[in-house]
């Protein structure tokens, strides 16, 4: 399901909301947390399965509900799928021994 595009006002009705978890992760000492991050984690993981666009109060719920512990996983999980490095690779074995 692709809730980003199929329901763009979604997104900015619940943008109040998004702020305020935004804030909150601030004041745990995690700056560089955006609106969008946050977003993208519940469009990609909380609401993967579902087959329709949830409805707002469970939108609301989800960002709410919403743990950093649960949302750094998630990141750090998405930052080793897009690294590029490899033991097959040679360059990046020696760069392990250094």
């Amino acid at each position: 399901m692709d809730i980003s595009h199929k329901d763009e006002s979604l997104y900015e009705k619940v943008k109040p909301v998004l702020q305020s978890k935004v804030e909150e992760f601030t004041l745990l000492g995690y700056d560089s947390v955006t609106e969008k991050d946050i977003w993208d984690y519940l469009v990609n993981k909380t609401w993967k399965k579902k087959k329709e666009v949830p409805m707002l109060y469970e939108v609301v719920q989800s960002i709410l509900t919403l743990k950093i512990g649960d949302f750094m996983n998630y990141q750090r999980v998405e930052a080793l799928k897009d690294t590029s490095f490899s033991l097959e690779n040679e360059e990046d074995r020696l760069e392990l021994l250094k």
